[in-house]
């Protein structure tokens, strides 16, 4: 069974036959393969988001399905409905995309809150209702949505309640100039898809998360996590100006993905145990969508990951 830098290295090597650049982004989803945990990404149209998590399923080997998101979808688009047999007279389940290792919900801020809901079951429980009935969905299953700007035309914010679910909300940036001239050199002249082969699989992808598993976490990591958490919380307090940053702070769950994505990052680097520095790196993925700004920090130019960061200035680093 590989090691954390090999299985990482061995995966960004196939997804950068056709992604190129992006290598943090690469290894955040590959954080949150191994930690269980669902992704949203951000960014401008163009930005290659989708052929990116295609690349990943294709990469890893396992079922892969793709949501295109518009405002006249329906719930049973995503999870199913029920199916009238004509043969026996009876009705049966028909399975929607949703059962599927990897599902892409591709611009998932072009529907309305009641499709975007129909996702909720899926990723918290695993498992989804159709008829009455409740369906488990294969293992592994990890949701991996895209999203434009809202301050776009034709968008639909998610709710709180829906992007606490996911683990971290990455922001996709444009490419270097290098790297864009290279994709030039490399599609400009060509028509074909690039193409990604399976060098992993969802078996394997399994059993490497019990060695994640394995990664230690000092009761001093234990308790700065927490602290930098509750840190977001304590900034929803008003000062003695009555000036607060923060309407909310990031939930006890915010706690929980920190610690394994720490754990995952950690093993992925090929260390066997988690450091303040991991923690800090990690944190403004995990919490950056877990914290909502007043209008009197965004008036005054404020942006989460600049928040997070007076966070996690103002902790005290436990030693080694």
């Amino acid at each position: 069974m590989p090691n954390g830098p090999a299985w990482s290295q061995k995966l960004r090597e196939e997804i950068s036959l056709a992604v190129i650049g992006q290598e943090a982004v690469v290894e955040r989803l590959l954080v949150a393969l191994l930690a269980n945990g669902h992704v949203l990404l951000e960014g401008m149209p163009g930005l290659a988001k989708t052929l990116l998590v295609k690349s990943l399923g294709s990469a890893l080997g396992v079922q892969f399905e793709r949501i295109q998101f518009t405002p006249d979808l329906l719930p049973s688009d995503v999870v199913g409905t029920m199916i009238f047999s004509p043969k026996d007279g009876t009705f049966r389940a028909h399975h929607g995309p949703i059962f599927a290792n990897l599902v892409l919900a591709d611009e998932i801020n072009r529907a309305p809150a009641k499709v975007q809901s129909a996702l909720l079951e899926g990723m918290q429980e695993r498992q989804v209702t159709i008829g009455g009935q409740t369906h488990p969905l294969p293992s592994p299953f990890l949701v991996m949505a895209t999203q434009n700007p809202v301050e776009q035309e034709g968008t639909y914010p998610l709710p709180e309640a829906q992007t606490d679910r996911f683990l971290f909300k990455l922001l996709v940036e444009y490419p270097s100039a290098q790297e864009e001239a290279l994709m030039l050199s490399r599609w400009g002249q060509v028509t074909r898809s690039p193409s990604v082969k399976a060098v992993s699989s969802g078996p394997e992808l399994i059993a490497l998360r019990s060695q994640v598993d394995a990664v230690h976490v000092a009761p001093a990591i234990e308790a700065y996590i927490l602290s930098l958490v509750r840190g977001t919380r304590a900034l929803t307090v008003a000062d003695d100006k009555g000036y607060r940053l923060l309407t909310f702070g990031a939930s006890p769950r915010a706690s929980l993905a920190l610690y394994t994505a720490s754990r995952a990052l950690a093993w992925l680097r090929g260390a066997d145990f988690v450091t303040p520095a991991l923690v800090q790196e990690i944190a403004p993925d995990v919490l950056r969508h877990r914290i909502a700004l007043t209008y009197e920090a965004e008036a005054a130019g404020q942006t989460p990951d600049q928040i997070i960061g007076q966070v996690i200035d103002k902790t005290a680093i436990p030693p080694l």
